[in-house]
């Protein structure tokens, strides 16, 4: 047969090359296996030769697991780690050699910071009634355990489960340095982990009379002072040497609570802190009752002192802003007017504790934290806790909480900056925003709705729809207007934050706001406005600041969200805070689960931002930012505002009384500050305020004429 392929066609590969082919990987992959095979049974016998069998085999098993974890746990230790030793760069031993006296508006002295609390005597000259007494009721086992006291801890634990309640810390004397030196009060899991490792690294690098020495002189004391040394001149107006057993069971016993047991403020209850410390010396057998005893007859007393509590974490705020242009100034003694006003720091710290004495147990509710300031951004008074004696961290500045619908007015100013007005229509309906989708509180729309009514009735799905369809730039515009305004966090850039979803402070909550109050101009925020040298002469002044005033938001932008944030005390959701007779504004806010309360609201006088909530953020019992918030707010600016010369918001065609007389409500002191110098007659202080003005733009006088010069002038 004719066996030619047709012409123009391609040639095929052999079949025979293929059936190689295979023929070549089925061979291949047959013997592999069976090489692996052999290996693996040559393996098997290898290993059968360490078989163990019996209570060998449990043993055996155990240490495997425990190696394994063993592995995960070191790898899991270092990761841990990091975070803590990274406190630990730079010199923090070092001290910066500053001193600063603090000054009210008024002149009046009201503390030091720098140099001034870190006053050392060496715990060698010490007397060895003041260590013991310190050893006993703070750390028994400190020279025997290696920063975490394992045993101490059990017993602590068995004591507070014995008790059902905390009746005894597992603290060491270490640890409490680690979290003076290091770190903040909060109670979260994350820092009580880096403190065991911040325990550990100081065990290691310092010596158990280093720790002491630096425990003694950095834990604060109360009354604005640090240390043993500046305690005992505090209270007892002597040297820390010359102290005697009663005198150093109070000062040992003030490291527990020192604004709670601080002599000056309450001495019953100091003596009895006392007492329980003087029993812990004897139970811990380094001293007898026959040697305390002459104490307990004999407590000590302290020296007549101002009752006034010192305003510690305006201060502490204030001279962390002053170490920030400390390095331009010619000197490091250093005295600085700030714009703190004693009436309205006691009025601020009064509405919060009486509202959360009265009614925090209800809204299981622990903490409050305020910033107010004048809409030039200078901050008058600031709550950072409770009790600074207890927490040093400073909730109004460095806090960082959800604001919930406080954030909101961002989003509208934003809106109303970008072209659209108080009255435009917007749909209040669902929102679906690639997968988000945010629903009103009532789960109910009211259809097309103006910008004004969504506002003061906090609508939901209104800003949402502003940013996604008629701000352009949608989430990055409000965030650069937000930071325009004043807010130093990180704002989020995402969705969310249309409704408060990022974390910001009250310190920035207040500056944002007092932009509204100052009609769309930024002041910032201010701690003080002069600082002077010791001989008096001022080195720097406020007006000189290289941040000026900004116009961030258009006058008329301004006063169209003045007009609606004036109405939201009035029949929005922060009807609590309305001011009888003085036109206010402002804006609640409520996170999720109620873990955050906010009301931030200002008249044409002042801007006072109030935060409620809890440090573990644990949820609120449904406190939203009407209630309680809304509630201090309104009983510090009624006594804000007595007798003050009223001005008005800007655009906001509210009438504005010259002054208001506010009647107290039963129960309350309207004025609970009774020290403070009276303010000026209304003429008088324009008056004033005009002569000042004319002095800052008056031309400097020519110098003197000499002799000759007269002469030749005749």
């Amino acid at each position: 047969m004719n066996d030619k392929r047709p012409t123009g066609t391609r040639p095929r590969f052999k079949v025979s090359r293929l059936i190689g082919l295979d023929a070549w990987l089925d061979s291949s992959l047959y013997n592999l296996r069976s090489t692996l095979g052999e290996a693996w049974e040559r393996i098997t016998i290898f290993s059968r030769k360490f078989r163990v069998y019996g209570w060998k085999r449990g043993a055996i098993e155990v240490l495997s697991e425990a190696g394994t974890l063993g592995t995960v746990g070191i790898v899991l230790f270092y990761v841990l780690a990091i975070p803590a030793f990274e406190k630990t760069e730079g010199d923090w031993r070092q001290q910066d050699g500053m001193a600063v006296t603090f000054l009210d508006r008024y002149g009046r002295n009201i503390g030091q910071r720098g140099d001034y609390q870190r006053d050392s005597v060496p715990v060698d000259q010490l007397p060895d009634h003041l260590i013991k007494a310190i050893m006993a009721t703070e750390d028994r086992r400190f020279f025997e355990h290696f920063g975490i006291d394992v045993l101490g801890l059990t017993r602590a634990m068995m004591e507070n489960a014995r008790s059902g309640g905390v009746v005894q810390g597992g603290s060491t004397l270490t640890q409490q340095l680690a979290k003076n030196l290091f770190l903040s009060n909060e109670r979260t899991l994350q820092r009580k982990i880096k403190e065991a490792y911040l325990s550990l690294w100081l065990e290691q690098n310092l010596t158990k009379k280093e720790i002491l020495q630096l425990y003694i002189d950095r834990a604060y004391m109360g009354g604005g002072v640090h240390g043993v040394a500046a305690a005992a001149e505090f209270y007892f107006g002597k040297d820390v040497r010359e102290v005697n057993l009663a005198e150093s069971a109070m000062l040992a016993g003030l490291f527990k609570a020192p604004s709670g047991y601080a002599p000056h403020v309450n001495l019953p209850a100091a003596r009895a802190r006392a007492n329980e410390v003087l029993t812990n010396l004897v139970q811990a057998g380094f001293m007898t009752e026959g040697q305390v005893s002459s104490a307990r007859l004999q407590p000590a007393s302290a020296i007549e002192r101002d009752v006034t509590d010192s305003p510690d974490y305006y201060l502490d705020w204030a001279f962390e802003e002053v170490k920030t242009i400390a390095g331009d100034l010619p000197s490091r003694s250093l005295i600085v007017r700030t714009a703190f006003d004693p009436t309205l720091q006691q009025a601020s710290e009064e509405s919060c504790e009486f509202h959360l004495r009265q009614f925090g147990k209800s809204y299981n509710v622990q903490e409050c934290a305020l910033v107010m300031m004048e809409p030039d951004g200078l901050v008058r008074a600031m709550v950072g806790g409770r009790d600074y004696g207890k927490s040093q961290f400073n909730r109004a500045v460095n806090a960082e909480r959800q604001p919930g619908s406080s954030f909101k007015p961002y989003v509208y100013a934003a809106a109303i900056e970008g072209g659209m007005k108080a009255s435009t229509r917007v749909v209040d309906g669902p929102v679906n925003w690639n997968g988000w989708s945010p629903q009103n509180y009532n789960l109910d729309y009211r259809g097309r709705t103006d910008l004004q009514t969504a506002l003061i009735k906090s609508i939901n799905t209104i800003p949402a729809h502003l940013v996604r369809r008629y701000i352009k730039g949608g989430v990055d515009t409000v965030a650069d207007l937000a930071e325009k305004m004043g807010v130093e966090t990180p704002v989020l850039r995402h969705k969310t934050m249309v409704l408060g979803a990022g974390s910001i402070t009250v310190l920035d909550q207040a500056t944002g706001y007092a932009v509204f109050a100052a009609g769309g101009i930024r002041h910032g925020h201010h701690a003080f406005t002069q600082i002077l040298d010791q001989d008096g002469d001022v080195i720097w002044r406020l007006n000189e600041r290289t941040d000026q005033p900004e116009r961030v938001l258009s006058e008329n932008a301004a006063a169209e969200m003045n007009k609606i944030l004036v109405q939201i005390p009035e029949w929005g959701t922060a009807r609590r805070a309305a001011l009888e007779g003085i036109p206010s504004a402002g804006k609640t806010g409520t996170t999720q689960s109620y873990r955050d309360g906010w009301y931030v609201g200002f008249t044409g006088n002042y801007v006072a931002a109030v935060w409620l909530g809890n440090d573990d953020y644990r949820p609120t019992n449904r406190m939203t930012g009407g209630s309680l918030p809304a509630l201090v707010w309104n009983r510090l600016m009624r006594v804000a505002h007595q007798g003050a010369r009223l001005k008005p918001i800007p655009g906001a065609e509210r009438p504005v009384p010259e002054t208001v007389d506010i009647a107290a409500a039963e129960g309350e002191e309207v004025s609970p500050v009774s020290n403070t110098p009276r303010g000026l007659l209304p003429e008088l202080q324009d008056a004033v305020t005009a002569l000042g003005v004319l002095f800052e733009s008056a031309r400097p006088l020519d110098p003197p004429l000499s002799d000759s010069q007269l002469r030749a002038s005749r």
